[in-house]
């Protein structure tokens, strides 16, 4: 049974990597694969050209915040995945080994109890 838990280990291990999406760094979260936050651009109030420059350079600015907080959003979901799956997997692992020890010292105690 360790054995296959370490060669499923070493399987699961590379698509670990896969799945992750973010990275945890000094308590907060941020993803890797969706560049750097897009910065509002500023408006510019002097004249009509410039106004109109700052509409386009807005416009611009909502479609990369778009994609930028689309890509972020899936990569925290696949983040939350991993991480209740690894848990969930985790405590059944756990319940396991309690219900084999449990059911071990049961066996044992019966075995002495007969002697």
């Amino acid at each position: 049974m360790k054995l296959f838990v370490l060669i499923t280990t070493f399987i699961l291990l590379p698509l670990a990597n896969i799945a992750q999406a973010g990275t945890l760094s000094d308590g907060g979260w941020k993803p890797a694969k969706c560049g750097e936050k897009p910065i509002p651009p500023a408006v510019d109030d002097k004249d009509v050209d410039g106004f109109n420059k700052s509409v386009k350079a807005t416009n611009e600015w909502q479609l990369q915040a778009r994609t930028y907080f689309e890509c972020l959003i899936n990569e925290a979901n696949t983040d939350n995945t991993v991480i209740a799956d690894t848990a969930n997997k985790e405590q059944a692992d756990y319940r396991k080994s309690v219900e084999t020890i449990g059911t071990t010292l049961d066996a044992a105690k019966k075995k002495l109890d007969k002697k």
